[in-house]
């Protein structure tokens, strides 16, 4: 081997002197700063796995032009290194800022337990932690739930205190300005399925029940959960945000303090503006999604426009309006209820808001999807 090794690069040098018998000498050179991408200790476990007889470790450092924490942190691990060796370290050549700064990090020993160990639990403390996780979301939405009752039954009576300004200011943002995006989906739902419909029934020549499919599929179901996905994404974040950054800024605790019940000043006009909004919504995504099987029956499937017309009606009825009206209904109080929980729970910093909106989503829609199953076998059981 060479009596001298470097590690170059355009910003450091390590340089590595094995003339003497027992002893190294670690040259280092240019700028050692944390902007340098500084050399792992590795590279020099390598340079003394080569050298076992290596007893003392001396420092040269005429060429080094600049250094901050970087070199700190290089020569803290270095030692550490040269510690579990039985390598004695002479820090004479090194800067006398960097041997009073290294005296200094030395000069309290490490209190026992101090640094973060990660330890694997176990499966069953796992579980229990999880068992125990969902107790309490399952107790703090129980008690959200009890909460909106008691505000919805104060309303009732007539002794509510909200902003009535504040509920219409949210039906226009829940309602008109939601429009156009429901309008581009609903559309492209019912395209999609007036195409996954084509595909079958123009092997049998039925290409008129294209809008049997559309219009049931929309009317009953499609329309509503689509929308409510939609309100979820959009809707059911901002409610989370919202409530979020005002507990950030302590907002909610001024409600409580000043007497006004942030379940009825905040929460309650956000539930009763999604589940007025939410059923015309739905009936909206209903009209643009037959609209889009229209698209493709009579532009595609060459029906004729009062053919496919007289079809639809002949397919639907009043009962698959009312059901696609009561999903709606539902959803859009789940919908509300996720976001105005997730925002209620919030932490108290900027990153918790955005964790709030995400979960506000998350948990929406699997909230949908969860009661969109039991509506269907209900309604099924019902034979409506």
């Amino acid at each position: 081997m060479d009596a001298a090794t470097a590690v170059k690069t355009e910003h450091y040098e390590l340089r590595f002197d094995w003339s003497a018998t027992d002893t190294v000498c670690v040259e280092l050179g240019g700028s050692w700063t944390i902007h340098a991408e500084l050399p792992s200790v590795a590279k020099v476990q390598q340079q003394f796995d080569t050298q076992a007889a290596v007893r003392r470790l001396l420092f040269e450092t005429q060429h080094l032009t600049n250094w901050d924490s970087g070199l700190l942190t290089f020569l803290r691990a270095l030692s550490a290194l040269c510690a579990q060796r039985g390598i004695e370290i002479d820090p004479g050549g090194l800067p006398q800022g960097v041997q009073r700064l290294l005296r200094l990090a030395t000069s309290v020993p490490e209190r026992q337990g101090a640094r973060r160990e990660h330890v694997r639990e176990s499966l069953l403390a796992r579980i229990g932690k999880a068992a125990l996780t969902a107790r309490q979301e399952a107790t703090e939405l129980l008690g959200f739930l009890g909460q909106a009752t008691l505000a919805f039954g104060a309303l009732l009576r007539g002794r509510a205190r909200y902003q009535r300004a504040d509920l219409l200011l949210i039906i226009q943002e829940c309602g008109a300005q939601a429009l156009p995006i429901v309008s581009l989906i609903s559309l492209l739902v019912g395209l999609i399925l007036a195409f996954i419909g084509a595909v079958q029934l123009k092997q049998f020549g039925a290409q008129i029940y294209i809008a049997d499919l559309v219009g049931i599929g929309m009317a009953r179901q499609m329309g509503a959960m689509m929308t409510g996905i939609i309100m979820a994404g959009r809707t059911g974040a901002a409610f989370a945000a919202q409530l979020g950054t005002m507990t950030v800024n302590e907002e909610i605790d001024a409600l409580t303090t000043t007497g006004l019940p942030p379940m009825e000043f905040l929460v309650l006009p956000r539930m009763l503006a999604l589940m007025v909004m939410m059923p015309l919504l739905a009936l909206y995504a209903d009209l643009m999604g037959i609209l889009g099987g229209a698209v493709v029956g009579v532009g595609l499937m060459d029906l004729g426009a009062m053919t496919y017309y007289q079809e639809t009606r002949r397919a639907l009825h009043l009962t698959d309006f009312v059901v696609g009206l009561v999903y709606a209904a539902v959803f859009g109080v789940l919908v509300a209820i996720a976001g105005c929980l997730r925002g209620m729970q919030c932490g108290r910093s900027a990153s918790a808001v955005g964790e709030a909106a995400t979960s506000a989503v998350v948990t929406a829609i699997v909230f949908i999807i969860v009661s969109d199953a039991i509506l269907t076998v209900m309604l099924n059981t019902l034979g409506i």
